[in-house]
């Protein structure tokens, strides 16, 4: 009888799932492990809402395997202590995983194939699972990666996808391997009181009305605040209890304008991943420097607290942070307006804003979350580096009539339409009966701080 072991990580489902079905394929018996690995909490990553989402993802597959005749072992240590465990106790001759981008990612597999390279178990690692095209699939000549979207979105349009795979009908688990107790979302405090049930059941029922309902509409209004017309599939994709393969393929077969416009958003992902694939350290550091002297915690304490805790005087601003707070989302259009707030308005380093929203985002990964804050702080791939994005005109472009504002800055919803994105500009007597706060800084003072410090004479 012979066995393989799946290692779930960041693709926590059934369907479309390549090492599982390559393990399948490879032997009798399959064993599917998550670990529990200390390194992500002692890295600040185990926060409440991802903690409470892992854990319904993780009830969720479990409840799918054992429908099919398995279960799910969860385990609870290193990594590499704990596969070679598992691949002991069942005789395991291969170990299947999906490839990752992040430093440590890689890390984690190499530490992998060292501690299974004298036991004669494989590490077979597979690409195109958390991302439609593999992050390395796709480079032009000269360099490692594309550094520019377009002409990568261009590149990653022609390319083929691998077929969609069908989740399996049966999973035979050996019995000899012994698990925990699954976590719970009961058990997790901290948690926003908005956060969405995660699992794969609960993204497949999402994604059929989105392709239902909402699809056909997207490029008219996938920036519209008030509207919450997104697909809200992100946190299912950081998981993996979606698969991006068949999130495109599905929507290319939908067709139309708004499925193209969703598919470009789901290059945005595989952007980013073949980006940070090529250049580890864009996590912490700066892709492209512009030799900033970044404001910290120590020299704008107050102003950073303001901002995390939707206070800056700003309705956009504010709005977008509270709806993170409550949900542990917020509207892309809304993250935007908020990051440049805070590093090109405040001036502050775009790593307190990233460390705060992967504290939050039930979708935070380190991925999209550091690149697109390197990209909205000008030191990633934005082509305009320098650009600020003003909060007011933003507010007054995607959310006109302050539907979105007044949904979340309840402070506001009694100021008429003219008035919700300048509250500043109502008499004196009756800003202050609001309770709203006055703007943090001048907005002229803020771009001219930043101009100053980039050494630039335009925005």
């Amino acid at each position: 009888m012979t066995v393989a072991v799946v290692l779930f990580t960041a693709d926590l489902r059934l369907h479309d799932h390549p090492p599982l079905a390559a393990a399948r394929a490879a032997a009798d018996e399959v064993v599917p492990l998550f670990v529990r690995d200390p390194g992500v909490a002692a890295a600040g990553f185990d926060v409440p809402n991802r903690a409470a989402f892992l854990a319904d993802c993780l009830a969720d597959l479990d409840a799918s395997l054992r429908r099919r005749g398995g279960r799910l072992v969860v385990r609870s240590g290193p990594v590499e202590r704990e596969v070679a465990a598992v691949a002991a106790e069942c005789g395991a001759t291969e170990v299947h995983l999906a490839a990752g981008v992040t430093g440590y990612a890689h890390r984690r597999e190499e530490r992998l194939r060292e501690a299974l390279r004298g036991r004669g178990v494989e590490v077979r690692a597979h690409g195109a699972v958390t991302t439609a095209v593999p992050p390395g699939a796709l480079t032009p000549s000269g360099t490692d990666h594309y550094a520019v979207f377009t002409p990568y979105f261009r590149r990653w349009s022609t390319e083929g996808l691998r077929d969609v795979l069908p989740a399996p009908r049966s999973v035979r688990v050996p019995d000899a391997v012994r698990g925990e107790p699954l976590p719970s979302r009961d058990g997790t405090a901290g948690v926003s009181p908005g956060l969405p049930p995660g699992g794969e059941t609960a993204g497949r029922e999402r994604l059929a009305r989105w392709l239902r309902d909402g699809l056909d509409a997207y490029h008219e209004r996938q920036d519209d605040l008030a509207g919450d017309a997104t697909s809200r599939l992100s946190p299912y994709l950081h998981f993996g209890a979606l698969s991006p393969v068949e999130l495109v393929r599905g929507a290319r077969e939908h067709g139309g304008p708004g499925a193209e416009a969703f598919v470009r958003q789901l290059c945005w992902r595989d952007f980013h991943h073949q980006v940070l694939a090529a250049r580890p350290d864009a996590s912490f550091r700066d892709y492209r420097t512009r030799g900033d002297r970044w404001r910290g915690e120590d020299e704008a304490h107050e102003e950073i607290a303001a901002w995390r805790e939707g206070r800056t005087g700003y309705p956009l601003v504010d709005a977008a942070m509270r709806q993170l707070r409550h949900e542990g989302w917020t509207h892309n259009r809304a993250r935007l307006p908020a990051a440049s707030f805070l590093t090109k308005t405040l001036y502050v380093d775009w790593r307190i804003g990233a460390r705060h929203f992967l504290d939050l985002l039930v979708d935070g990964d380190i991925v999209n979350n550091q690149m697109n804050w390197q990209w909205v702080a000008g030191t990633g791939t934005d082509t305009r580096p320098h650009r600020v994005l003003n909060p007011v005109v933003q507010g007054r472009r995607f959310d006109p009539r302050g539907a979105y504002v007044r949904r979340w800055v309840p402070e506001l919803r009694e100021v008429e339409d003219r008035f919700v994105h300048e509250p500043w500009r109502l008499p004196e007597e009756r800003r202050v009966a609001l309770g709203y706060p006055p703007p943090l800084v001048d907005l002229a003072d803020g771009l001219a701080r930043f101009r100053r410090a980039r050494g630039r004479d335009e925005g």
